[in-house]
């Protein structure tokens, strides 16, 4: 992948209307899904980035057919349940740990043998959480040291269901054992230690597929194998992830006022909403509605004086995938803000606990890292001076401190920013149409 270095400028202003590229998880679980759903699916907004793009290859590589009628639909011809084949070619996940993980759930229960692999991004990130509980249900996986990629799986196992309590809150985990469950015998029911995206469980039922959740929060999701999913159209609505950036970028840049159209706002991504007003954002949803079960609407948010908070760790997981741009908010807070309980953050595509800490201190801000999170001083951004970034390829990381720019007194250079590809395509190209000051070089 060839190298990209972003550059931004300072005292930008954020307004107009945007939108942003559709939600990844959706957009991965369309394909997935609709894959192996009866019948043909339609999907619209569909994320053409480098992740969801590795997940429709795949899929090729097994016999599925996959139209790509325009950079954002997609028309698949599902091939059922038990209809995929098996592909002469180890199955590239690129930087997508979202692929990976749910693709291992999947193919735990094929006829035949397959490896994932990925870049070296993602072969340095542990799958053991993955592997334990799809062990427990019969698959078998072989993994490298330490349980990092490549991932080779045997086909032909008998599947069993089981009940499986997630040690830690993890949609990708509990969306690969589901994903198993479909291949496996009897019941496969999972208990949550906190509530987790849910677009696998509402997207299944979309496919008409039986998902039972319970207890007071929907902590409890359950279903039967061998059933059978059946085609339908899917709209994948703005990414939030994505939209998150702006919601930050415009709460600190003073006189911005911008409007983020057809995002999702599934009550199990909100956190970075939540989070920001209870820092003081100036955030109003309008327009709200509902496309194949997910609800969507109009985000507003202006200009505000934003302060530190002791993040509740029960928004940590509904924020998890934000965290890195929600660093840079607290920066430009008054007053400290506090985050506790998020380990999970130590092994996405970086370490984003301490490769934003890092960065932060090449531009004036020093923080207090803990194990499971950070402490920060928000000076209202008056300290973040310019200096040079690395992300370490990760597209979060790159994007978050291009919105730092906003409020920086010099140039910010962030390197190794080609991976935003993988989730935003043309982040510069529509940042820059609402006012970031941002060059690609």
């Amino acid at each position: 992948m060839p190298t990209t270095t972003f550059k931004t400028s300072p005292n930008g202003t954020l307004t107009g209307k945007l939108r942003v590229p559709g939600d990844k998880s959706m957009s991965h679980r369309s394909i997935i899904l609709g894959s192996i759903a009866e019948g043909t699916t339609q999907v619209n907004g569909f994320l053409n980035g480098e992740d969801c793009i590795a997940t429709m290859n795949a899929f090729r590589a097994m016999g599925v057919d996959i139209i790509q009628n325009t950079t954002t639909s997609l028309t698949i011809k599902g091939v059922g349940l038990k209809g995929l084949q098996a592909p002469k070619i180890d199955l590239d996940m690129g930087n997508s740990g979202t692929a990976m993980r749910l693709m291992t759930g999947l193919l735990a229960g094929q006829t035949f043998d397959t490896t994932l692999v990925g870049d070296k991004s993602l072969s340095s990130r542990p799958m053991n959480r993955i592997t334990k509980p799809l062990s427990q249900m019969g698959a078998d996986i072989v993994t490298q040291a330490e349980g990092r990629p490549p991932l080779q799986i045997k086909g032909g196992k008998h599947l069993a269901g089981i009940h499986y309590t997630l040690p830690i809150a993890s949609a990708q985990v509990k969306s690969a054992v589901l994903l198993a469950g479909l291949y496996a015998e009897g019941e496969t029911r999972i208990t949550e230690p906190g509530i987790t995206r849910d677009h696998s469980e509402r997207m299944l039922r979309g496919f008409s597929y039986e998902v039972v959740t319970t207890g007071e929060k929907g902590e409890n999701i359950k279903l039967q194998g061998g059933s059978v999913l059946k085609a339908c159209d899917i709209d994948v609505p703005a990414d939030i992830s994505s939209a998150a950036f702006f919601m930050v970028g415009a709460s600190i840049a003073a006189g911005s006022d911008i409007t983020l159209e057809h995002v999702g706002v599934n009550p199990t991504r909100t956190g970075v909403i939540e989070i920001l007003k209870l820092m003081g954002a100036d955030i109003t949803l309008s327009n709200h509605h509902e496309v194949g079960g997910e609800p969507v609407a109009d985000i507003r948010i202006r200009s505000s004086k934003l302060k530190g908070i002791h993040i509740p760790e029960e928004l940590v997981p509904l924020a998890i995938d934000e965290f890195p741009v929600i660093f840079i908010a607290a920066v430009c807070a008054t007053g400290e803000t506090v985050l506790s309980g998020a380990e999970e953050l130590r092994v996405k595509e970086s370490d984003r606990i301490q490769v934003m800490a890092d960065g932060l201190a090449n531009c004036g801000i020093q923080t207090d890292v803990k194990p499971d999170g950070i402490i920060i001083q928000g000076m209202e951004g008056k300290g973040l001076t310019k200096g040079t970034v690395d992300s370490h390829a990760d597209h979060r990381i790159a994007m978050a401190f291009a919105i730092a720019g906003l409020r920086a007194k010099g140039e910010i250079t962030i390197l190794d920013c080609a991976n935003v590809n993988t989730s935003f395509p043309d982040f510069v190209k529509l940042a820059s149409g609402v006012g970031l000051a941002i060059s690609e070089v």
